[in-house]
């Protein structure tokens, strides 16, 4: 959809082709000019002329930034929830949120090119079906506030990235209890949606709706809480215990009341190499916290996570996957330099890099688990010495 819209505004394609066209039409006549006396045996096999790029493919880069940032200055300006209640002119949608006319006008053109919104011959804009579903505030599932935090809380450390490049360390790095709580404070509800799918299916896959005795989790860096929530949801013997930083934990406590499972959580307070898990758990999510981590810690993490659970419990882990070779998918690559400008030893990993890390721990039957999300879960097992619970 972005290709689309800014393909017509950087429509130079055709431009290039014509001008190579030209060139070629000229320098194929001037040759032929200078070689018209030599005979054809003597003359030199023409070599064959290579594709000639454009760019307009950087041109479009030149201007990613802005979608996001598009998208986010509407949310902010109440836009998308003022259509809420239906079609409406600049005029009206400046009179009820009190933005500028100038300002409105370019930002809901620049959302009706990115087919965010639509606009009648009567001028009025209204939502279309991906807008109402996802950037209302306040719905179940919305996106809007990660857009609304965008220029305040992504891009600002993303300016630094040159200096990252050259140090290898990030502007501030998140992953600390004394700068971490802040960001993440802002961060954990807006990703809601990205995880509470996966963690519905999580809870399907482990069959915890047939659960016939109490079932244990354990939430690591549990955040807003949305994996053990997804989990506590499917059966009313699912006990969660929730640990993160202390910061962290209003938070969680918040949202576990809005989902109605408050009464089924309790807390760990601490970083997760020093906090005291427990126990006995049957299940140990780990919902995109190894990207933060870096190799080192993750690794520790997961000998502490083994420890924690009982002989048969399963792991459940959330990642922005690389392949081997680590040239695609594109996002996971990007989210790497995400994690280079947010975290010390950051970084995204391969399926084949966490199964052997699991593996080493002593952890059996790593595989795959196909979810909503940026990539697979990947799921492992505690060998066990007893039947399981499921």
């Amino acid at each position: 959809m972005t290709n689309e819209v800014m393909r017509s505004v950087f429509s130079l394609g055709e431009l290039f082709d014509t001008i190579d066209w030209v060139c070629e039409r000229c320098h194929a006549r001037y040759v032929s000019i200078l070689r018209f006396k030599k005979a054809k045996a003597t003359m030199p096999k023409k070599p064959s002329k290579k594709k000639q790029g454009t760019p307009e493919r950087l041109m479009q880069f030149g201007f990613a930034y802005a979608p996001p940032l598009i998208i986010g200055a509407a949310v902010s300006n109440k836009v998308f929830d003022t259509l809420e209640s239906g079609g409406k002119t600049i005029e009206q949608v400046s009179k009820t949120t009190g933005a500028s006319q100038r300002g409105l006008r370019a930002v809901m053109n620049a959302l009706v090119g990115l087919k965010l919104l639509k606009k009648n011959r009567h001028e009025k804009y209204s939502l279309t079906p991906e807008s109402e579903a996802f950037l209302i505030s306040g719905k179940p599932g919305t996106l809007a506030g990660l857009f609304a935090m965008a220029s305040t809380h992504l891009v600002p450390d993303w300016l630094h990235l040159n200096e990252a490049v050259r140090t290898g360390t990030p502007p501030v790095a998140l992953n600390q209890e004394a700068t971490g709580p802040e960001f993440f404070s802002v961060l954990v509800e807006n990703i809601i949606p990205m995880s509470y799918p996966a963690a519905m299916v999580l809870g399907q896959s482990l069959g915890l709706a047939n659960a016939r005795k109490p079932v244990c989790v354990l939430d690591v860096a549990a955040g807003s809480g949305i994996w053990g929530i997804g989990l506590a949801q499917q059966s009313p013997l699912v006990r969660v215990t929730a640990q993160d930083w202390p910061e962290m934990i209003p938070i969680t406590r918040r949202i576990t009341q809005k989902f109605g499972v408050a009464d089924r959580f309790t807390y760990v307070e601490g970083d997760v190499l020093k906090a005291n898990f427990g126990t006995d758990y049957d299940i140990a999510t780990l919902g995109h916290i190894l990207h933060t981590e870096g190799e080192d810690r993750s690794r520790k993490l997961l000998k502490k996570v083994f420890g924690a659970l009982k002989p048969g419990g399963a792991i459940a882990i959330g990642e922005w996957l690389v392949n081997d070779e680590r040239t695609e998918p594109l996002p996971s690559l990007i989210f790497a330099v995400n994690m280079l400008v947010h975290s010390e030893r950051g970084d995204t990993f391969s399926f084949n890099e966490i199964k052997r890390w699991l593996e080493e721990t002593g952890f059996k039957k790593v595989r795959k688990l196909e979810a909503p999300g940026p990539s697979p879960l990947i799921l492992a097992t505690k060998p066990k010495d007893r039947l399981s619970i499921f």
